[in-house]
């Protein structure tokens, strides 16, 4: 979890001639599978396509608030997040929040031209049995254990030769018979 504050400021209203104040927050942030799926619901695009390709203020903006535990502040307080703000944002989002490495650096490889999705990322949990409570880990914590879950369940990638698995079956077979003493 981050928590930033976001100060109150001042400003000029050119439309309606007044001064307006916007007000500041304390806000506690949370980067999570829940936080990406909340922003993907109102923009209906992949929250990962856009990272890569830029993310506009008001995108980024309203991810801020999407992050946001517990009450959100006004929307004109998300937009005046400011750069410092900004910059803790983006390097508590890159942190991988983990010890875990991988030898190979990108774990998506493989899935260079899909498009992956909250719902993908869902799936994902699904089939390696995680369950949804860690939908708000912090995401690269999230995205870690999706990894090696792929890594330990398909047997680290490398498949035994048919050979060495018929030897395996023989020789645990031979040594179920020695132990019950069957033949057959």
């Amino acid at each position: 979890m981050l928590k930033i504050e976001i100060k109150s400021t001042e400003s000029f209203n050119d439309r309606t001639q007044e001064f307006v104040v916007i007000p500041g927050a304390k806000l506690s942030l949370e980067h999570s599978l829940i936080s990406i799926s909340k922003w993907e619901s109102k923009w209906k695009k992949s929250f990962l396509r856009t990272l890569e390709t830029g993310m506009s203020a008001s995108e980024f903006a309203d991810y801020v608030r999407c992050m946001t535990i517990g009450q959100e502040a006004p929307a004109s307080t998300y937009a005046n997040v400011g750069r410092l703000n900004a910059q803790k944002i983006k390097v508590y989002m890159e942190d991988s929040m983990t010890a875990t490495t991988f030898t190979n650096r990108d774990p998506n490889r493989s899935r260079k031209n899909e498009i992956i999705t909250a719902e993908l990322i869902y799936y994902w949990m699904i089939e390696a049995g995680i369950p949804f409570e860690c939908e708000r880990w912090h995401f690269n914590k999230l995205m870690a254990l999706i990894h090696v879950c792929g890594i330990k369940g398909s047997g680290g990638g490398k498949k035994m030769p048919k050979k060495e698995v018929l030897k395996e079956y023989s020789a645990l077979n031979a040594a179920r018979r020695r132990a019950t003493g069957s033949r057959g």
